[in-house]
């Protein structure tokens, strides 16, 4: 399939680009290409083929449901400026 440089002179004005002519036309023969290609791929039957969910066929790895560090609460609020039944206190900031 072929695109021509008007073409892509549209889709840089749509993503507000400003490319040379040079870039003009080679964007135009690797958007060839691109398209070539997808054509191929939309030509193959994949009737057949089952959908997956995933491309491959693992598990995720997750890690073990460990405590890993000590409960330090009470040194946290020991060292807090205001606490109250276990909550911290701050200032009022909305009225």
């Amino acid at each position: 399939m072929s695109i021509d440089s008007s073409e892509i002179r549209k889709i840089a004005w749509l993503a507000r680009l400003a490319p040379g002519e040079s870039e003009i036309s080679d964007s135009a023969l690797e958007m060839g290409r691109i398209l070539d290609m997808v054509e191929q791929m939309n030509s193959i039957d994949t009737s057949e083929v089952e959908a997956l969910a995933h491309p491959l066929d693992i598990c995720a790895r997750l890690r073990a449901d460990e405590v890993t560090e000590t409960d330090n609460r009470e040194h946290f609020h020991r060292i807090a400026p205001s606490v109250a039944e276990g909550h911290y206190l701050v200032p009022k900031v909305i009225e």
